[in-house]
């Protein structure tokens, strides 16, 4: 007979004995189940668990539903799964892609066989909701990674098997659904019937994958019109195409055949067509007697900076004379700054600004006059002014950068022919694999970590515990308002993850294991596990990414 254990159950804030074997979801129907409450997957010592998950030693367990950022995660790809089974059982021998997250969903394509037209979305719509029905588990498996490529091969899922022999590794994880087999980074929901919230929404050449509304889980996402996005993904997806790059397998293959240097030379060669591109369309605007005031905005570590840098030195070769202030000297004095949920200063507030004073000195520059620049003092929570006075000539053109940019009210009594908005965000288009997208947010959440800690003693764990009210104040202030951009840049490179990857496995290596920080920095090192890493000796000293790495020829 086994021997009885005992966990701490956070749930319910006390121990439950159990039985050496026993599966969290056992454990939780036996000991726990508390009424209207249903976990998806559980965090075991801080680490996110699939409700499969045998217990044969003492643990802390807190189980999770879909409202929880783990939950959501794991809802969204066991939708994958269930997508790709019913792709696979409607339209045999077609090819699923799932590219990215656009319009509040995920785009789908599908190749090599069915077209996404009405008919065939609407079949595919109605097989997951017949596997949901029938309530189908969906089971984990770990074998040799030579047999598992071989299940692979079998299924034609090639980009899994190229993956697989990149990463070396002895064992791998995946699971499978009614003899359908797939992998992904991190645990799935026990069973098709929890998968009961989706839909499926014809979109340009495919369709987006709609899961549980972030806000309401109890209602399926509405899409909404993000068209300037998704023409940026596009773009940089045919730019992945041409230079046979569309997926980690094949950028670590790249790596191993010695083009990493060819990969970096083109992929900021890019950068440097498109900032030339957006320079042009401003200065056009500007000698047509426009754009006098150029507003740069985007999401915590989208390269705001260093673009704003390279587009002053794009402008400066159209013969035009940038100058550049921030929107931080624009601040009200603390005692006014509005706060929020939590009690704490919301410096990230539209109201933290002085708007009437910000549009009257634009308008005032606009008009050549010269003004007074304040200075906030973040010391002492107040304006001051220093005596730096600014004026713009003929030929110059004004830069501001700050999450704001994209707000009309940010600059609501300038006229409108006199601005030009820029978006940046780091719109990551490299794919794990066909089901499998790397996300937009892990990039910028892994470029904000090796930067704080660079440039601002902020430990791994630190920032990852700020992380989701970053990503809130984002949501509120920044995304409602991205498709008002008049040009978009795509600040992501393809091979950033792979030169990040040594920084940043180190810092996250840092995190306490007693700390809710640890699951979130066990899951970045899981999926920068892909990556066959690059030396960052052959970045430049003008890259976008040495704002994060160091290294770089401008000054921040």
């Amino acid at each position: 007979m086994n021997n009885l254990l005992s966990i701490y159950c956070k749930n319910i804030d006390r121990y439950i004995n159990i039985t050496g074997g026993e599966t969290l979801g056992e454990i939780y129907r036996r000991a726990v189940d508390i009424e209207g409450f249903k976990p998806i997957c559980a965090r075991v010592n801080n680490k996110t668990e699939g409700l499969d998950y045998a217990v044969y030693h003492p643990k802390q367990v807190e189980f999770l539903d879909v409202a929880s950022p783990s939950g959501r995660r794991v809802y969204v790809r066991s939708l994958c799964m269930m997508l790709y089974k019913a792709v696979n059982d409607c339209c045999p021998g077609t090819r699923l892609r799932i590219e990215h997250s656009v319009n509040r969903g995920y785009y789908c394509r599908l190749f090599n066989g069915a077209e996404a037209t009405e008919t065939v979305i609407d079949a595919l719509r109605k097989r997951m909701r017949e596997l949901v029905s029938l309530d189908l588990p969906l089971t984990h498996f770990e074998r040799l990674t030579s047999d598992v490529k071989e299940i692979f091969a079998r299924q034609g899922l090639n980009d899994k098997v190229r993956l697989l022999s990149t990463t070396h590794s002895l064992y791998t994880p995946y699971y499978s659904l009614d003899g359908l087999c797939d992998s992904y980074y991190g645990c799935l929901a026990p069973s098709t019937g929890m998968l009961d919230i989706f839909d499926l929404v014809p979109y340009k050449a495919g369709f987006l994958l709609m899961a549980r509304d972030q806000n309401n889980p109890d209602a399926v996402a509405t899409p909404t019109v993000q068209e300037k996005m998704y023409g940026a993904f596009t773009d940089y997806l045919a730019f992945n195409q041409v230079i046979g790059v569309r997926n980690v397998g094949e950028l670590n293959l790249a790596v191993e055949a010695g083009r990493s240097a060819t990969l970096i030379n083109v992929a900021e060669a890019l950068h440097v067509k498109h900032i030339g591109q957006i320079a042009d369309k401003i200065t056009e605007r500007f000698r047509q007697g426009g754009a006098k005031v150029v507003m740069v905005a985007g999401p915590s570590s989208s390269g705001k900076t260093t673009f704003t840098k390279r587009l002053a030195v794009q402008l400066m070769c159209n013969l035009l004379d940038p100058r550049m202030i921030s929107l931080d000297n624009y601040f009200i004095n603390r005692d006014m700054t509005p706060r929020d949920e939590d009690g704490d200063y919301d410096f990230e507030s539209l109201y933290a600004l002085d708007l009437p004073k910000f549009n009257e000195d634009l308008n005032r520059l606009i008009a050549g006059e010269e003004i007074e620049l304040p200075y906030y003092n973040f010391e002492l929570g107040k304006r001051q002014y220093r005596g730096e006075k600014i004026r713009l000539d003929d030929n110059s053109i004004l830069l501001i950068e700050g999450i704001h940019g994209l707000n009309p009210e940010l600059t609501s009594a300038v006229d409108e022919t006199m601005k030009y908005r820029v978006y940046v965000s780091a719109l990551t288009t490299l794919a794990i694999d066909d089901h499998s997208w790397v996300s937009t947010t892990d990039n910028r959440l892994l470029r904000r970590i090796i930067r704080d800690h660079k440039y601002r003693g902020v430990s791994a764990a630190e920032s990852i515990r700020r992380w989701p009210s970053v990503r809130r104040g984002e949501e509120r202030w920044i995304f409602p308002y991205q498709e008002n951009a008049d040009s978009m840049f795509n600040s992501s490179l393809l091979f950033e993850l792979a030169v990040m990857k040594d920084y940043a496995v180190e810092l996250l290596k840092t995190v306490p294991r007693d700390t809710p920080e640890y699951g979130e920095a066990w899951r970045l090192r899981s999926f920068l596990s892909y990556f066959t890493p690059i030396e960052a000796t052959a970045i430049p000293p003008t890259s976008l990414l040495r704002e994060f790495l160091g290294g770089s020829s401008f000054h921040y």
